[in-house]
């Protein structure tokens, strides 16, 4: 099993290309610290350009872009990471899942309520399990990365199967409705999820 807090699940880079957030900005988050704990928690590789950033750590990325979403410096960000972990008295304060119940005595409610719709929590666990990456991945085929699935990677929510495995299928020419018939999905949810996944200036043909 993977532990979410020691384990790195992706590189710095991944964790900026997933959750859509500038490399450099990222690179700051890693060195920045609040509370005695860099702003975004980072462990030792086991080999040099292993991943180092564990699910905690992409986490608590995911919880700063969206308070630089809302126009916070990073003063300012720096600010509500130490007045989240010293309120509930973590390192892991801005993902605690009691900031969903007292954040609002914490930070501003508008700071906590963006991000909190995307992490999900067991219901005996106070720090989140899966997150949902909405920055790419349309609604109708809601895409997450959960440490217990495609080992961290982006993983179809519905049957859990990685996207990579999706757009390699339909990348080497397997028919949308192949693939869904696979997969338990439908056709348009194949075709949509790899227009998703396709670079800049490259479109999916689903016809195909």
């Amino acid at each position: 099993m993977v532990d979410r807090f020691g384990d790195g699940l992706l590189t710095p880079r991944e964790t900026a290309s997933y959750l859509k957030i500038p490399q450099p900005t990222l690179r700051s988050w890693l060195k920045v610290r609040a509370a005695g704990a860099p702003l975004v928690h980072q462990v030792d590789p086991p080999r040099k350009g292993q991943p180092s950033v564990p699910f905690i750590g992409v986490a608590e990325a995911h919880a700063l872009r969206s308070l630089r979403a809302l126009g916070l410096r990073i003063s300012e960000i720096r600010e509500a990471a130490t007045t989240a972990r010293d309120a509930f008295a973590t390192p892991y304060g801005l993902v605690s899942k009691r900031i969903a119940t007292d954040g609002v005595c914490v930070l501003a409610e508008d700071m906590v309520s963006d991000y909190l719709r995307d992490l999900y929590w067991k219901p005996d666990d106070d720090f989140p399990s899966g997150l949902r990456l909405t920055q790419q991945y349309p609604d109708s085929v809601p895409v997450v990365l959960d440490p217990r699935f495609g080992h961290g990677r982006p993983v179809v929510a519905a049957n859990r199967v990685a996207v990579k495995a999706i757009i390699d299928l339909w990348e080497a020419g397997e028919s949308v409705e192949d693939i869904a018939y696979d997969f338990d999905m439908t056709p348009e949810q194949v075709a949509e999820l790899c227009r998703a996944d396709q670079v800049p200036g490259r479109v999916a043909d689903a016809s195909r």
